[in-house]
């Protein structure tokens, strides 16, 4: 599965023509606007939580990430290394979605994340597609994103972004994958994944998106439609910008991007304000949150191509603040009734009045000699015929 998954997630996003630089850029992120970005970091931005990104790598040296990468670690360990052209890009970008904070005067240049104080934790588990070592990486490094999922819970993560997935022919649930995912739960991280982008190859279920207890994202374009290439699936939790999105790469260029990597950062980002304004709160109760306060949603209130419509931060902080914490990972609850009858009653023997019991245990025995030599008869019977 690992070796599709690796084909995949590396052709997620698709640069386009450079777009314009300073101060022009933070005009082009109209996710920022869609998201009401402004009013939600009123309530929070993200401070004191660690995103983990888990993808090719991540620029820590990039202008709008100075100072909000944490150290992290490398589970594929070969490939394209700094300074050349396929060492990630895809990890740098989702990275600044989450937590870009811009740079120049005021940090007016440069791309803004939807949650710009929050630290991203890198975790390359991917290669980029155009990176030479990439097949290689398919067939040794299988298990390096349940590794990594598992990392990232271990080291210090609040919210686990996984802009990647497997949504070819042969894609199926990995018990390793998934258990890992349930361990982050577990430990109280969300868990946010890419719904995946084969909305027009037959929407094939991709994972980890369809893992229970992901937040899957699918995107939509700045009218709130649902983007032809996102995926429609049951698993579809809430829809995010994933249309002309503006991205940062490690070139210093910015470009324009596509995807349900991009709404997922973008909901990663979401799930850092939630966590920072209310730490207590469990990737459940996020979870909850953010399709129950989601925007234009659908008829009927949801749906499989965005969930119960795009996310909604300003709302979903305003509704954190009514809810009590609950516990990180789900309970074993008891059950109200009983699982079986009581049962007759003891039948007890008639005392006589002598204070012996009305059948003597003499008696007894034999009674149970005899059942036993009748049931060893018929046995035998069976048996011989």
């Amino acid at each position: 599965m690992v070796a599709v998954l690796l084909a995949v997630v590396a052709v997620v996003l698709a640069p386009g023509a450079p777009a314009a630089y300073a101060d022009s850029i933070r005009q082009q992120q109209w996710a920022l606007d869609t998201l009401h970005a402004q009013t939600a970091w009123r309530t929070a931005k993200g401070k004191g939580v660690t995103v983990a990104v888990l993808d090719t790598g991540v620029d820590g040296s990039h202008p709008d990430l100075t100072g909000q990468v944490l150290p992290g670690t490398d589970l594929v360990g070969f490939g394209a290394k700094r300074g050349e052209s396929s060492w990630a890009r895809h990890g740098t970008a989702m990275a600044g979605i989450i937590a870009g904070h811009g740079h120049g005067p005021g940090g007016d240049g440069g791309v803004m994340g939807i949650a710009p104080e929050a630290r991203i934790l890198p975790v390359r588990v991917i290669l980029e597609d155009t990176d030479p070592h990439r097949k290689q990486a398919r067939a040794t490094r299988g298990g390096a994103l349940a590794q990594g999922i598992r990392w990232a819970a271990d080291h210090g993560a609040n919210v686990i972004n996984l802009s990647l997935g497997d949504d070819s022919k042969t894609a199926h649930p990995d018990a390793t994958e998934d258990e890992a995912v349930q361990y982050a739960l577990g430990k109280g991280v969300v868990v946010v994944a890419s719904a995946g982008n084969s909305g027009q190859q037959g929407d094939p279920a991709s994972y980890p998106a369809a893992y229970p207890g992901v937040i899957a994202v699918a995107a939509v374009d700045r009218y709130g439609n649902r983007a032809a290439f996102s995926t429609s699936r049951w698993y579809a939790a809430v829809g995010a910008p994933g249309v002309d999105v503006v991205i940062a790469d490690p070139d210093r260029r910015y470009y324009e991007g596509w995807g349900t990597s991009a709404a997922a950062a973008y909901v990663s980002g979401v799930a850092a304000l939630i966590r920072s304004a209310y730490p207590r709160l469990s990737p459940a109760q996020v979870k909850r949150l953010l399709e129950d306060t989601a925007q234009d949603a659908p008829t009927g209130g949801r749906d499989d191509q965005v969930g119960t419509g795009v996310v909604d931060p300003v709302a979903a902080l305003d509704a954190a603040a009514k809810l009590t914490p609950g516990a990180e990972a789900p309970t074993a609850a008891a059950y109200a009734k009983r699982y079986f009858g009581t049962g007759p009653d003891p039948v007890r023997a008639a005392m006589a009045r002598d204070g012996s019991s009305g059948i003597g245990l003499a008696a007894v025995s034999a009674i149970a000699g005899a059942v036993l030599l009748a049931a060893a008869g018929v046995l035998k019977w069976r048996t011989s015929r």
